[in-house]
């Protein structure tokens, strides 16, 4: 099976060329940056539970995330200046590929009453984005005996010009994109 790299350079490239009539390659659009984030919540309020989802992320991304600081005081969310209220990784390269071959073959098609992502999750800017409601579908969390169960969001942000364009790019890679 090929990689989502390689399958970019063998057969999406060639496709984009053709459908948009892009003279060079270097014009087809791909995917720049994966950012995976997770707002800690309740989860974060929990003894340990902080680090538990440093943990996890780590494993899921094989990157160290950062932590996401509270600017101001919010007393209905019960958030204080300076709290640590969630943590990402901005995923890059080898680790993106990687990230992304393992959510399009292993993660989504595990994922319960799954019917295909929507088209609408693609914006103007040509980023999809994606919620995962348990971080315990990865496989890397698979046997770990896990106390708490958090959700999490990835972005794949690319270069496309339009919306169109960064669908057919997504669809070509092999996302499961719902028809529309």
């Amino acid at each position: 099976m090929a990689t989502v790299l390689e399958k970019y350079k063998k057969e999406v490239v060639p496709a984009m060329r053709k459908q948009f009539g892009y003279s060079n390659f270097m014009a087809v659009p791909r995917i720049k940056k994966v950012v995976v984030n997770v707002g800690t919540g309740r989860v974060g309020r929990e003894k340990g539970g902080d680090e538990e989802v440093v943990k996890y992320l780590t494993a899921i991304t094989g990157q160290r995330p950062i932590s996401c600081i509270a600017r101001t005081s919010i007393a209905s969310f019960k958030t204080r200046q300076g709290q640590v209220i969630g943590h990402k990784v901005t995923l890059r390269g080898r680790r993106m590929y990687d990230f992304l071959e393992r959510l399009v073959a292993a993660v989504l098609p595990r994922t319960r009453d799954f019917r295909g992502l929507n088209p609408k999750s693609v914006d103007q800017g040509g980023a999809l984005t994606i919620g995962i409601r348990e971080h315990t579908i990865f496989p890397e969390t698979m046997g770990e005996d896990t106390r708490l169960a958090f959700g999490l969001e990835a972005t794949a942000n690319t270069n496309a010009k339009t919306r169109e364009e960064a669908i057919h790019l997504f669809r070509l890679l092999g996302f499961p994109l719902q028809k529309a």
